[in-house]
């Protein structure tokens, strides 16, 4: 499948490697789009010429739950036999870091999105944000956003959406929001700590405060922060590290997170029917 040549030393390494590994995904990019380049880059350092199409059958990669194109943070990438362990990571629980903006609501439920509606902010207190908060906390219903990569007849919702098509709101679900933090209180902007299960929106979880606190509110940013036992601090590999010899490092290095982590325990308490893509 790689035409045929006599593979070097790096190709041999790179088809070797196995397990799970994480990278950080900058604003912008979707998290297809992340893996897509990661792939290019680690195929062209290994010398394997491929066609486009033919690129995903050469190297076998997934990654561990969709982060918003808007959103950065901690990718999980799985390799090898790697991706099968992807659907564990989908339930683990996740940390946030994210940034919302009293008074202005929009269709998307975060800045991407056009403006719909604007209320008076003037009225809230630090102290009602931190009340409101104990509300969304534990385990809860939440309305899912309607632009989002959940599928309605195998497409995207998110996708119905922009070509204009009507799109009914999925009904609310339970999701898990282990602890909710206020960090900070600059109105209008406010900065919440957030710790959840799988399927949970954040863009959400922003615009529901809003609307508790009788104004409303969307997400300016967002930052995975950790996944399952990936942190951003420790484990994600920056695009200048996207080499053959640093991956083999981080599967190393991270090998010894994957089993009996206390994020793992979580697993067993989340709703095993929860796809992938749910994720924030």
């Amino acid at each position: 499948e790689a035409g045929g040549v006599v593979l070097g030393k790096s190709a041999d390494k790179l088809f070797s490697l196995s397990g799970l590994f994480a990278v950080y995904k900058p604003k912008g990019p979707t998290s297809a789009g992340v893996l897509n380049l990661l792939k290019e880059r680690l195929l062209a350092e290994a010398g394997v010429q491929t066609n486009g199409n033919k690129r995903n059958q050469v190297l076998k990669m997934g990654h561990g739950g969709t982060l918003d194109s808007a959103a950065a943070g901690v990718l999980v990438i799985g390799i090898g036999k790697g991706t099968k362990m992807l659907r564990t990571m989908l339930a683990g629980s996740k940390k946030y870091t994210a940034i919302g903006l009293l008074g202005k609501a929009t269709d998307t439920l975060d800045a991407t999105g056009k403006v719909t509606e604007e209320k008076p902010y003037d009225q809230i207190t630090k102290g009602d944000l931190e009340n409101v908060l104990q509300k969304f906390t534990g385990d809860i219903m939440q309305v899912p956003p309607l632009y989002s990569a959940l599928k309605k007849d195998g497409e995207r919702l998110s996708t119905l959406m922009k070509r204009g098509e009507a799109v009914e709101a999925k009904p609310a679900r339970p999701v898990r929001v282990y602890s909710l933090s206020l960090q900070q209180f600059q109105p209008p902007l406010f900065t919440l700590d957030v710790e959840c299960g799988g399927g949970f929106y954040v863009r959400s979880l922003v615009s529901d405060i809003g609307k508790e606190l009788s104004t409303c509110a969307t997400m300016q940013e967002l930052t995975r922060t950790k996944h399952g036992p990936f942190t951003l601090e420790e484990h994600a590999l920056y695009e200048d590290k996207w080499t053959i010899d640093e991956i083999a490092r981080s599967l190393e290095h991270c090998t010894s997170l994957l089993p009996g982590e206390p994020s793992h325990k979580k697993l067993k308490t989340e709703h095993p029917g929860e796809t992938a893509v749910s994720c924030e």
